[in-house]
Formats: structure tokens, C-alpha cells, sequence
């Protein structure tokens, strides 16, 4: 307990953006969100004022970090399951718990969950328990067809662990590496979703318009509330699904299923993230409640708050980085895209650009879905410096020029 304000202690293992935001949720809250970083210059470690640097992957900095804490949470899956198991035996308050995180954290034993709790998921095979995985992965094939999608069973993200692979030989290499995987159907996908809950310890649930998110090379690049192509039937189906996973495995926070909708118009789960997700960034400016505000509501049994939409369309637009060589610098760039677009809502990591690279995200609200898109997407490109040039081609009401 914090013996300033008499408010309980919330400490968040890892300092990235998903950790800089949740800070800032947690400022109005009259809070100081605690937070555990790699190093000095991590992204919530720069903003936040009770900061501690460690390892997460060492018990002892764990253990004397969950000291100072009420609770514990993460911003990321990449804790140790027995150090977290370590933590909730001496007595520490961790959520999610790690009964539930372990859904997030290994692929094969979320696909085996969801499938004994009858949720919709394509074919799977787990090739990291046969003794033969090469045959394993042949028998499988030959039930569902090349090409097969393969997945690391757990430590993968925005595409990495993910492979495509065409036949056997494709295969080879990655089978040989050592690495457990997982196989999949490559299901026909005519667009992806989201769905995000939240449930607390007491077990109250609140779910946030189903949204379609955009990829791109395995990236999220753009977020769209409300699922303009989704049926209202199908996201009343993913809503209920996705309270229902939370209460199934007993999740406590934010809780993010993405989901596949197949040109047959069926719901598939794709994967699971147990904390604030990228899918939900949009909420700052366009929901009532945040994600961030809502996840510390939930890990301290607070009552959850209205997930009510502010405006008709929100999209969110993921800024990537790049190579800095001709662009103008940052500064400059936030500079003019603030009075061309003086409605666009800018949010950057504190992270230097790199190709590829989440640095920073904006978000546009407005009555129509064309010119409020257009107007995110475009301000996304022009501060990522990608499309300079063609800063102007757009009004600020999102029209081409």
C-alpha cells in the first residue's frame, strides 16, 4: 500500500509502450504504476516514477520486486511459468494468475483448452509431443492439405514464430531446429478480428465492440471500431465467445482473442494475449474506459468501467519505423501533421525507429468510416516518414485532394 495516498501498489513486469500507457491510465487513478524494466531507457522507465531495473527472467529480481506490490501483473507473456508459480506461493497477488497465463504462453496447451471448451479453432496438430514430428506433421498434412501453417509453440509475435510452409521439404529446416511447433490448417481468411474483455477477480465481465484489425506482413498496421464487415450476429458470437474464454480459464484483466473470420463465415481463434494488446489502443481516445484504465480496474477488483464508444469510427494506425536517412526529423513531422490534422491523436514510445518497428500509434474518430480511415492512415505514413512527399494529398476532413 502506498503510505502517501493510502491506494494499493500495482506493479507491471516488463517497461515497453504497453507499460508507458498503463502509467498514464493509472496517473488519474492516483497512482504510480510500479514498474519492473530491462534498463534505464525502456519506454515506461523514462515516464514512470517508482521504477526498479532487472531481469525478469531471474526469480530473485522478481521476488524483490513483488515486494513493493499490491498486485502484480505483466506487459508481456515472456515470464517464466515457475517463477510465477514462485511468486503466487509466497504469497504475492498475480494476475493473471499463472493457471490462466499459461493459455498465453504455449500455443498447444491453448489450442487444447480451447478445444475441450468446444471453441471454434482450426485444425491443429502439436508436433513438439511426437517422438516423429516429420511424420507427424506428413499425417496431418495429408488430412488437411499443404500449404500448413506452423508456430512456435510459444515466444512468438507480430509474425515471428509464424511459418508458411508448402510442402515437407519446406518443413525440413524448421523441424530439424529444434524449436517445438505447433501445426495448423492454413484456413481460407477473408478478414481478422479482435475481440477484448475484461474480467475481474470478483467476476465481473465487460466487453468492447468487436474490431477488425488490419495486417501486414504478419503486423497489425490498422484497427477499425467497429468490425465494419463483420455481421451483427457474428460479433454478438465473438463478444460472448470472448467472455467466455476469460471466464473459462479464469482470467483477470484484459484479455484479447483474435479471431478469424473464413469466407464460409465462420469464427476461428487464432491466439490469446493476456494483458493490454495492440488490438485495443484505439480505446484511449475512442472508448469511454481505456483498455489501460480497465486493466488496472480489473487487477484490483474495482468495478469495470463503460465500454461505450465516443464516437461512430475509430481507427487506430500503427506507426512503423524506418530508415530516418531522408525524412525530416521527428520533431518536424509531428510538428506539421498536428496542423494539418489537428483532430489525429498522436501516441509515441519513447522507441528509436527501426524498419519494422511499432514506435508509436495515431487515432482518428469521426461519423464516416471512409475519411476518418484515410485520415489515420495517412497520418500514420507521414510520421513514419513514409510518405512525405504525398503529405498533402489529403484535407483534413480525410478527402483526396
Amino acid at each position: 500500500m502506498d503510505k502517501r495516498t493510502g491506494l494499493p501498489v500495482v506493479g507491471m513486469v516488463g517497461a515497453g509502450q504497453l507499460a508507458r500507457m498503463t502509467h498514464q491510465a493509472a496517473i488519474a487513478l492516483g497512482q504510480s504504476l510500479k514498474v519492473l524494466a530491462d534498463g534505464p531507457d525502456d519506454g515506461a522507465a523514462v515516464v514512470a516514477g517508482d521504477v526498479m531495473v532487472g531481469d525478469y527472467r531471474t526469480l530473485a529480481d522478481l521476488q524483490a520486486f513483488a515486494a513493493g506490490c499490491d498486485v502484480v501483473t505483466f506487459d508481456h507473456e515472456h515470464v517464466p511459468p515457475a517463477h510465477i508459480q514462485a511468486l503466487e506461493a509466497a504469497g504475492s497477488t498475480v494476475w493473471p494468475s499463472s493457471l490462466a497465463l499459461r493459455f498465453a504462453q504455449d500455443k498447444a496447451a491453448m489450442r487444447q483448452r480451447l478445444s475441450g471448451l468446444g471453441a471454434p479453432c482450426p485444425p491443429w496438430r502439436d508436433l513438439s509431443a511426437s517422438a516423429d514430428p516429420a511424420a507427424e506433421l506428413a499425417d496431418f498434412a495429408a488430412e488437411v492439405g499443404w500449404p500448413v501453417v506452423l508456430k512456435a509453440v510459444s515466444g512468438g509475435y507480430d509474425g515471428k514464430g509464424v511459418w508458411v510452409v508448402q510442402g515437407p521439404a519446406e518443413a525440413a529446416a524448421l523441424l530439424e531446429s529444434g524449436t517445438p511447433l505447433l501445426a495448423e490448417q492454413a484456413v481460407d481468411i477473408d478478414f481478422e478480428i479482435a475481440a477484448l474483455v475484461a474480467r475481474s477477480p470478483y467476476g465481473q465481465g465487460a466487453t468492447w465492440p468487436i474490431v477488425e484489425t488490419v495486417q501486414q506482413d504478419g503486423i497489425c498496421t490498422e484497427v477499425i471500431a467497429p468490425a465494419p464487415r463483420l455481421s451483427a450476429d457474428l460479433a454478438d458470437q465473438a463478444q460472448e465467445l470472448g467472455l467466455r474464454i476469460a471466464a473459462e480459464l479464469g482470467v483477470v484483466g484484459i484479455l484479447a482473442v483474435e479471431l478469424f473470420v473464413t469466407r464460409s463465415g465462420a469464427l476461428l481463434v487464432n491466439e490469446l494475449a493476456m494483458r493490454p494488446h495492440n488490438s485495443g489502443h484505439w480505446t484511449i481516445e475512442g472508448s469511454r474506459t481505456s483498455q489501460f484504465e480497465q486493466h488496472l480496474r480489473a487487477v484490483l477488483d474495482y468495478p469495470l468501467g463503460s465500454t461505450t464508444q465516443t464516437a461512430p469510427w475509430v481507427v487506430m494506425a500503427n506507426v512503423l519505423g524506418g530508415p530516418d536517412e531522408t525524412r525530416p526529423a521527428l520533431d518536424e513531422r509531428v510538428h506539421h501533421l498536428m496542423a494539418h490534422w489537428p483532430d489525429v491523436k498522436i501516441h509515441l514510445y519513447g522507441k528509436g525507429f527501426r524498419p519494422g518497428r511499432k514506435v508509436g500509434h495515431v487515432t482518428a474518430l469521426g461519423p464516416e468510416l471512409p475519411g476518418v480511415r484515410r485520415r489515420a492512415r495517412a497520418a500514420a505514413d507521414y510520421l513514419a516518414g513514409g510518405d512525405v512527399a504525398g503529405f498533402g494529398e489529403f484535407g483534413q476532413d480525410g478527402a483526396r485532394r
